[in-house]
């Protein structure tokens, strides 16, 4: 069964420089949903989203976009559970207009077997529709279609390297045979890998469950999956992260210069896990380090 939303659903929801867009007019690959979506303050203090099950795309225009039109989907992370929608999402938009790039925030679904037919390859069905939408309407949204880039935080990232990794093997409907691989990643403390060295065990028993056929957990591995064609990273995590092992990025990045794909990786000796734009052991800011690599790579 697939979920058909309420007509007004449909219409575009403005608030001052945001559109929030729904991906689809028929979501695929679901079951209907019981649980309502709530947004909440989670007691550790940060903004989540939890029970996604109609996929959004929010955009965040730029008062005066940067000459070369580029754009960034952002993916907050959340281990596959929930979403970190502010300091992994929005707060990241309107970091991003300041540099003159168009930003979306991509709002998933979250892969539960009660509204998912297949629920391994329901975010990446997002995914994919958000960088095929944003091509698809590039002209409109005043947006060059060769610099779409996808941007994702701890799970958020794995599925950002999904994307990035996965773009010639489409679940979505592509008639119009739209690119679906980002110009460029931006992995900040990601999951990458579903071995058991070096995964987030959470986030993979989220995706593909508790007890995973081999090929499902190589599949899912992003390391292994880079090619000649995976689009440059800029790649950030900390040695300490206790959560997602800083393996992860030296796996994806050395993989990257395997292939002669080159990026760059930014690795701080502590910041632990999940802080978003401010890593408060140091006076680094990596996300001006980004926007150096943005701009020598031609993507700003």
């Amino acid at each position: 069964m697939k979920l058909l939303l309420p007509l007004f659903l449909f219409a575009m929801i403005t608030t001052s420089a945001q559109e929030v867009l729904p991906l689809y007019k028929t979501v695929p690959n679901s079951k209907p949903s019981v649980k309502k979506e709530k947004t909440e303050m989670a007691s550790y203090g940060i903004e989540i989203t939890t029970n996604v099950s109609v996929p959004t795309l929010t955009m965040y225009k730029p008062a005066k976009p940067n000459a070369l039109r580029s754009a960034v989907i952002v993916v907050p992370g959340g281990g596959y559970g929930m979403l970190a929608t502010a300091h992994e999402g929005a707060d990241i938009a309107k970091a991003l207009n300041s540099w003159g790039v168009t930003a979306f925030v991509l709002k998933y679904r979250l892969p539960n077997d009660s509204i998912m037919k297949d629920k391994s390859i329901g975010p990446l069905q997002d995914a994919q529709r958000a960088i095929q939408m944003v091509r698809e309407n590039a002209k409109e949204w005043n947006i060059d279609v060769a610099k779409v880039g996808i941007m994702g935080f701890s799970a958020g990232g794995h599925l950002a390297a999904t994307a990035s990794t996965h773009f010639n093997n489409a679940v979505i409907s592509n008639d119009k045979n739209t690119s679906l691989r980002p110009d460029f990643s931006v992995l900040i403390y990601p999951v990458i890998s579903f071995s058991d060295a070096l995964t987030h065990m959470g986030s993979r028993d989220n995706l593909i469950g508790k007890n995973p056929a081999q090929k499902s957990i190589e599949g899912y591995s992003n390391e292994l999956q880079v090619t000649d064609q995976t689009p440059p990273a800029f790649l950030v995590h900390s040695a300490d992260d206790g959560a997602v092992p800083v393996g992860n990025s030296i796996e994806y990045y050395q993989a990257l210069l395997k292939h002669k794909i080159y990026g760059e990786m930014l690795i701080y000796p502590h910041g632990g896990h999940g802080y978003g734009m401010i890593n408060l052991t140091t006076a680094d800011k990596w996300m001006d380090n980004l926007k150096n690599w943005m701009i020598a790579s031609k993507f700003l």
